[in-house]
């Protein structure tokens, strides 16, 4: 096995990823905003990583623009083929390659119930962005690696792009900072990613919690666990995970926890690390600040960023902890097994 892999090389891409995405998106805010005039809610239509993201542009655009998000079940249009009344939504489709049929056909269900479409993919001249009223087309470049790093990133600023086009009262600047803070995070050492490294070595499952802002980045980063560790690793609210599972979180189940450096979700966060850690499991942050870290065994930091941005950072750490446990577990991160880079699904 070699010491470094695609998935790496294209970790390492996500700035300029960012910031070419960025540049092509930003110009469209006055063609969402038109569409926003005509819809009051937002409706995801994603499956994976991009159903990850949708989780992200749902919490954004409730906390910031007033507008109800869902996540859509395209089963109701594939399979059941029912008819609803779509004429008050924007449907927002996401997919990294815009080829998956099942999300390309339940954006055209979506149109024909009467909702306005909008497509976030990182394929230019996809079905996908070819059948929506508002392509956000990604500039992260073709990604080799099958789990979704840059492509990722790029459809969470995308998501940001669509929540100021639809009246967010946010900062355009400090959207525009963030692949500044990734280049941060790029450039610090990697011994507190190789102390957690080692003690994930041997261990069969964990649970990755977050809340809030924060929720999409830990079912993203137990996703990509599972990928290419293939490790039993559940993403989960801490609020949900309160509800029972925290059951399974024992000497052997270890916690990761993530969290933005402040917001209204970091006390919970850092009350659920001291419970882990008083029933004798092991726990690990990423982001949080010094109130996380304190709380549990290791911690890697993340930038210092507001809480709505701070998704785009979170990730990062959590790919490059993915590509180093899998390298270290002997399987290469670029190609898991069984797993290509479009599923298609009915």
């Amino acid at each position: 096995m070699t010491t470094t892999s695609v998935m790496r090389a294209e970790i390492a891409e996500q700035p300029a990823a960012l910031r070419a995405t960025l540049d092509a998106l930003l110009p469209l805010t006055d063609d969402i905003a038109a569409l926003g005039r005509e819809t009051r809610q937002v409706l995801f239509i994603a499956r994976g990583s991009s159903d990850n993201a949708a989780v992200y542009g749902g919490y954004l655009l409730q906390a910031h623009s007033g507008r109800l998000a869902t996540l859509a079940s395209p089963s109701i249009a594939t399979t059941y083929g029912a008819r609803i009344d779509l004429s008050d939504v924007l449907a927002v489709a996401i997919s990294q390659s815009g080829k998956t049929e099942e999300i390309v056909d339940t954006m055209r269900w979506a149109a024909d119930c009467g909702a306005r479409t909008v497509a976030v993919t990182n394929g230019e001249g996809s079905p996908l962005a070819e059948s929506a009223d508002v392509a956000l087309v990604t500039r992260a470049g073709t990604e080799l690696a099958v789990p979704a790093t840059k492509t990722y990133t790029t459809q969470l600023a995308a998501l940001a792009v669509l929540a100021l086009g639809l009246g967010a009262g946010l900062d355009r600047g400090e959207l525009l900072g963030a692949p500044d803070a990734i280049e941060a995070a790029l450039a610090q050492s990697d011994d507190r990613l190789d102390a957690i490294v080692d003690r994930l070595v041997g261990v069969q499952g964990a649970v990755v919690s977050g809340r809030g802002m924060a929720f999409s980045t830990a079912l993203e980063a137990a996703l990509k666990l599972k990928e290419a560790c293939y490790l039993h690793a559940m993403g989960l609210s801490y609020a949900d995970l309160l509800h029972g599972p925290i059951a399974v979180v024992d000497s052997g189940t270890p916690a990761i926890l993530v969290a933005a450096n402040n917001g209204p979700t970091l006390p919970g966060t850092v009350a659920l690390a001291e419970r882990v850690a008083a029933a004798g499991a092991p726990v690990y942050a990423i982001g949080g600040g010094d109130a996380l870290a304190d709380a549990c065994d290791l911690s890697v930091p993340a930038p210092d960023v507001p809480e709505w941005l701070a998704p785009i950072n979170l990730i990062v750490p959590a790919q490059i902890l993915t590509e180093k446990l899998a390298r270290r577990l002997g399987y290469d991160p670029d190609a898991p097994r069984g797993l290509g880079k479009v599923t298609q699904t009915s």
